[in-house]
């Protein structure tokens, strides 16, 4: 027994080469979200070669509010991490231990929340987002049945939020690949051999999404002594402190999601509005766009960790180097993926659908975020100090911006340039200006390194 409680559970960010930390913390990251967007993708590529444009649409908007949950519940989860890694960086276990049993427990009272929420109003959200007649029966099967693994979404990410606030970031890569394998047989054989179509697919993603969950909390309890976890009333029993710290940093977070995902829907819908060409190559192109900036995300949420766990260390000019390293991680990777979208759009595009149409519109779209790439892989590696050092007030704001910006860039090119739906796709590339500089003059203002830790009140 005591050599299990010896175990140790993530790794010190506050010493050695920031480099070397940065890249191992990330690179499980990167293989998370890369697996998840694989399976995801997947879903996407078999409904198109399967069911043609109307099952892409169809999962594509019928996914769209679904989508919104994970942002949702990482918006709480992220406040949790963020809490929880200065709680490690100052060592102060009495308060890590009430900080993950009030995460977990809000983050199941909200997933049960937006869970009624979606069965309630489908049909009603899937008109605001314009879903094309032809595609809204399979849009309306894909949403409802999705709706049954938002509980899972929220306890996944969670859990997920904690092992990285405790600098562990291989295991949720362990989780994510059951989720995959899941994920992927059950599409070959829902989609592909019994022609179930959406509601197909919706299985195989709820499926999945139960067995990460399940796989995460299962490597949580078999640890329990680390986080000393207990499934009693206790462990889940809210703690006002938590709760405030808690609520404070992920209410903004929310704000800004809602922002950031309303400004999206809005794009969305407006590009719907301009029929079925437009819908499937922003769908596909979105989906694209996605895969290959998790590379870029990934050295996002290792900064942060490491930002929140230095400043929890009080450790300020390491902050400085983080960023620096982090800056030129980042834009190397956005260099790497822009050349590709400019360079190989056809064959990015060519993976997903066979429609000539959506092809040639597709090279259009990928080389517009061409650009999007190398704004956003700025703007992340500034805005991880506000979100490291859990300035919730500058995180609304950036995302409150990044959601204003992508609807009035998305006016202007429409109301001078008169191009249809690809007026929209220039929104989608220049909203991370603004925040991007926002956080940058944060940065430069050096605020942050005397702001109060989170523990401090």
């Amino acid at each position: 027994m005591e050599k299990t409680k010896s175990q140790k559970i993530g790794i010190d960010l506050t010493e050695g080469s920031i480099l070397k930390a940065l890249l191992l913390f990330a690179f499980p990251i990167v293989l998370t979200n890369l697996v998840q967007q694989l399976y995801s993708t997947v879903d996407l590529i078999i409904i198109g070669q399967f069911a043609g444009n109307t099952g892409t649409v169809g999962v594509s908007t019928g996914g769209e509010l679904i989508d919104l949950m994970t942002p949702i519940a990482s918006s709480f989860a992220i406040a949790g991490q963020i809490y929880i890694a200065q709680l490690f960086g100052a060592k102060d276990h009495q308060n890590l231990k009430n900080a993950i049993g009030t995460l977990l427990t809000l983050l199941l009272c909200l997933s049960a929340f937006f869970t009624v929420i979606i069965l309630v109003f489908y049909r009603q959200f899937l008109s605001l987002l314009n879903c094309p007649s032809e595609a809204f029966s399979e849009a309306s099967k894909y949403m409802l049945i999705t709706a049954a693994g938002i509980p899972f979404v929220f306890a996944y990410n969670g859990i997920c939020s904690i092992l990285r606030g405790f600098g562990e970031s291989k295991r949720p890569l362990l989780f994510i690949v059951v989720a995959a394998t899941i994920n992927i047989f059950l599409d070959l054989l829902l989609v592909v051999c019994f022609h179930m179509g959406a509601s197909g697919t919706a299985v195989a993603t709820v499926a999945s999404q139960i067995g990460a969950s399940a796989a995460a909390f299962i490597y949580m309890y078999r640890h329990r002594h680390h986080f000393e976890f207990k499934l009693d009333i206790k462990t889940f029993r809210i703690k006002k402190q938590a709760l405030k710290v808690i609520l404070s940093l992920g209410i903004p977070q929310l704000v800004r999601v809602f922002s950031v995902q309303f400004s999206m829907l809005w794009v969305k819908s407006n590009i719907n509005a301009y029929g079925m060409l437009a819908s499937t190559t922003y769908s596909v192109g979105n989906k694209v766009e996605k895969f290959m900036n998790v590379f870029v995300q990934g050295i996002d949420g290792a900064a942060g960790a490491m930002i929140g766990q230095n400043l929890g260390a009080r450790k300020h000019q390491r902050v400085v180097r983080i960023v620096k390293t982090t800056l030129i991680c980042s834009l190397s990777i956005a260099c790497i993926i822009s050349c590709l979208f400019l360079f190989i759009p056809k064959s990015l595009y060519g993976i997903f659908t066979t429609d000539p149409g959506v092809i040639e519109y597709g090279v259009v779209f990928l080389r517009i975020m061409s650009i999007a790439c190398i704004i956003s892989a700025v703007s992340i590696s500034f805005k991880a100090v506000a979100t490291g050092s859990g300035a919730a007030g500058l995180c609304l704001v950036i995302g409150v911006m990044d959601g204003i910006c992508r609807i009035l860039i998305c006016m202007f090119f429409s109301f001078f340039f008169h191009s249809g739906a690809t007026d929209f796709f220039w929104g989608a590339a220049f909203c991370q200006l603004i925040p991007g500089l926002i956080g940058l003059f944060y940065f430069a203002g050096g605020k942050w390194k005397t702001k109060k830790l989170l523990s401090e009140g």
